[in-house]
């Protein structure tokens, strides 16, 4: 037991340098391109399932929360919300990096994403959207528990890195513990490998909205017992604080609900689609 907690530690030290690098730069991002990137989906019109997706990919705190805040005024449409939605990154950006993941993956991921988000987005302006009224007075939302908007960037960085250090060195706990008892040929055997039924069940983690299902997700699949399919619908349905976000401003319930189903929905879906594809 004691071997199984200082690899663990081990594994999780080496992640901590190149974990903060990322999210001090992922802050300089949101410090330096947040309003804007929020002003241009404003303004995008038509075209915001395309800029949202592309906007929504790039890791910035915070940017599903002000979405949802965006939709709760009516200011972007239902298509635009769940692009940005589909492509937000949360975690698994800065964990894919430290594990030195290659780029062709993670270029692979945040593409498939980008394009689930385009695809979805317009289908859904197209075929469910309606004229929206922009309220008159619209707040831009930040999750404070989540995000450093107030903190500085070194601050911020630091305290997001001990936040997911810890999920990683827990998640690398179980991991540990479950090779030891059933070795590493059991993991190909487990349910996330499964063709759908580990679409369904990652798709289900992912709208948990905490960062720790995205570092699961993220670790799981890094780790050899989570297929392509079942990342890519896990990241799908995350959104971040995004949905927590949508749920205590839009006082629409039933319409949560729905956009809760057709995110999943289309999570899922892309998962199994990603699934078959020889990646």
């Amino acid at each position: 037991m004691w071997e199984i907690i200082l690899d663990s530690l081990r594994d999780t030290a080496k992640l901590v340098p190149f974990l903060l690098l990322t999210y001090m730069t992922m802050e300089y991002l949101e410090h330096q391109t947040g309003e804007t990137a929020a002003r241009l989906v404003r303004r995008a019109g038509k075209w915001g399932p395309a800029l949202g997706a592309a906007v929504g990919v790039v890791p910035q705190c915070g940017f599903s929360a002000a979405a949802a805040g965006l939709y709760a005024g009516r200011v972007i449409t239902l298509g635009t919300l769940l692009a940005i939605f589909l492509s937000t990154s949360d975690e698994m950006l800065p964990i894919l990096i430290s594990a030195h993941a290659s780029p062709v993956l993670i270029v692979q991921i945040l593409g498939f994403k980008v394009l689930a988000g385009i695809v979805a987005g317009f289908c859904v302006d197209l075929f469910l959207g309606k004229k929206q009224e922009e309220h008159a007075h619209i707040h831009e939302l930040c999750e404070h528990d989540h995000c450093g908007c107030e903190r500085g960037i070194v601050k911020s960085a630091l305290l997001h890195t001990l936040q997911i250090a810890v999920f990683i060195l827990v998640i690398n706990l179980i991991l540990n513990l479950v090779l030891e008892q059933v070795g590493p040929d059991a993991m190909s055997r487990w349910i996330w490998n499964k063709p759908v039924v580990g679409q369904l069940l990652s798709g289900a983690v992912g709208l948990i909205p905490n960062c720790a299902s995205s570092v699961a997700i993220t670790q799981l699949y890094l780790e050899g017992a989570m297929n392509f399919g079942a990342l890519i619908s896990g990241l799908l349905a995350n959104t971040g604080v995004g949905l927590l976000i949508l749920c205590r401003v839009n006082r629409h319930r039933r319409e949560n609900l729905r956009i809760i189903s057709l995110l999943y929905g289309v999570s899922v879906a892309g998962g199994i689609l990603a699934g078959l594809l020889p990646i």
